[in-house]
């Protein structure tokens, strides 16, 4: 790690930005809400995906990519889900079941979090596999007084636990005063949460003490983080609205049953997304899936490519709110028009990247030194190993423009026109059609017939200089 600047990173749970230190830099470990794949994901899932995967690459680079684990799961379990795989696969065991109605949806998220340039966690499981771990966990809280069985739930104490809210900064007192007024009879306090839901003859479930039953949501993460990094990890990430409850409820569950003063050292959320100026909703009529940006031209009446998706959610600080906009993606797309395509170019990241980077993500300063990095390898091919490290750090690979077939039929009809141009001596027109064509990304090669001396002239797609 020698001449590594130290990571700083922003703790929701501190309210601070402090120094990194792993438990063990020999395994720094990460666990990341991943979506509940009951339907495509959306493009306010894409943040997430692309933020932590800009951490997992940088701790990568820091502490070595054998060296850091990152845990991102998939909700399998869920009472849509249960539902629909009751309904369409009676006949099956349940796991399996869910299987079957998940994995289209779970396919293809894993294909589109691929196409917005993000590497494979080092270990994605699902919830359906480990309801055994989860069963587990409930039974050490109600060991240990932090549960309670109710009409047919087992639910979590908020008030056997002295610092519950730590994360939110929601105070109990607070909350119960704000409560419904018809809390539900059941629970102790308003607070509670559900850690097991018994289900009827008609519902899904699966065997546990407690009767034939479905986990509530929050329990889920406890029982895949602490299987997979342990019951103290270094980093938990995930969208700011996950928060309150979902992170809250985590903590609470992990460190009572454990026995810890924490669940994971560095709480990190992402801010939250817009679609041109409002609030994405169905009702809005601005929902839309990575899938549509990347297969349709639903947004902005065309397809865009995932590079510039990944590119335009990176242009804004991962902890401020973003607003995506088809003008957003469209300063994307012309940043990286002007970047060099680089091929197999290796070499080191620039220490401007890294160094903004390792500043709680900035990953705003990152492009600028990117850009400036740009610049240069574009006018001496040297600098390209230098910026094809420091992009890869963001996971942005500028690739070749492709371009149809009538834009290709129109470019060649211009360079015949160009060459009538040259042999009747017309240079100035001739040189407008080569400029107009440069202005658009053409570069013209001119040269000769070996056979009959005749001028020829070839044509390239040719990223622009910045």
């Amino acid at each position: 790690m020698g001449g590594m600047p130290i990571l700083k990173l922003y703790n929701t749970l501190t309210r601070e930005k402090a120094d990194f230190r792993p438990i063990d830099p020999q395994n720094v470990r990460m666990y990341v809400c991943g979506p509940t794949v009951y339907d495509y994901a959306h493009i306010g899932n894409a943040r997430p995906i692309i933020v932590f995967d800009v951490l997992f690459r940088l701790l990568r680079h820091v502490y070595g990519a054998d060296h850091v684990t990152y845990a991102r799961n998939i909700t399998d379990v869920d009472d849509k889900i249960n539902a629909r795989a009751l309904r369409d696969y009676p006949g099956l065991p349940l796991n399996e079941a869910i299987r079957h109605v998940t994995e289209k949806t779970e396919t293809q998220f894993l294909e589109d979090a691929t196409v917005l340039g993000c590497l494979d966690p080092t270990v994605q499981p699902r919830a359906t596999e480990n309801i055994a771990g989860m069963i587990e966990i409930i039974e050490k809280l109600i060991a240990k007084g932090h549960a309670y069985e109710a009409e047919g739930e087992v639910l979590f104490d908020t008030r056997s636990m002295d610092d519950y809210g730590q994360l939110s900064k929601r105070n109990l007192d607070e909350q119960q005063a704000g409560a419904r007024v018809a809390v539900e009879a059941h629970k102790k306090n308003p607070g509670d949460f559900v850690l097991w839901k018994l289900s009827a003859e008609h519902e899904p479930g699966w065997d546990s003490p407690w009767g034939r039953g479905r986990p509530g949501w929050h329990i889920e993460c406890s029982a895949m983080s602490g299987r997979y990094l342990g019951d103290v990890f270094d980093i938990h990430g995930g969208g700011i609205d996950l928060i309150f409850p979902h992170h809250e409820n985590e903590i609470a569950q992990s460190r009572c049953a454990h026995g810890t003063e924490v669940m994971a050292n560095v709480w990190m959320h992402n801010g939250f997304l817009q679609v041109e100026g409002r609030k994405m909703s169905k009702s809005e009529g601005n929902f839309i899936t990575i899938y549509e940006l990347l297969h349709t031209e639903k947004f902005g009446g065309r397809k865009w490519p995932g590079e510039v998706l990944r590119l335009a959610m990176l242009m804004t600080h991962y902890r401020e709110p973003i607003d995506f906009s088809v003008k957003r993606l469209e300063e994307a797309e012309h940043l990286l028009s002007k970047w060099p395509v680089y091929g197999d170019a290796a070499g080191e990241a620039d220490p401007a990247v890294v160094t903004a980077l390792a500043d709680d993500l900035n990953t705003v300063a990152a492009i600028q030194a990117l850009h400036a990095l740009a610049q240069k390898a574009s006018a001496d091919s040297r600098h390209l190993g230098t910026f094809a490290a420091s992009a890869a750090l963001l996971g942005v690979v500028p690739k070749e423009v492709e371009l149809d077939e009538a834009v290709v039929h129109e470019i060649d009809g211009r360079v015949r026109e160009r060459l009538e141009l040259l042999k009747a001596k017309n240079y100035a027109e001739a040189d407008g059609i080569r400029a107009d064509l440069l202005a658009r990304g053409i570069q013209l090669k001119d040269g000769k017939d070996p056979e009959t001396g005749e001028r020829v002239t070839t044509w390239e797609v040719k990223r622009s200089q910045v």
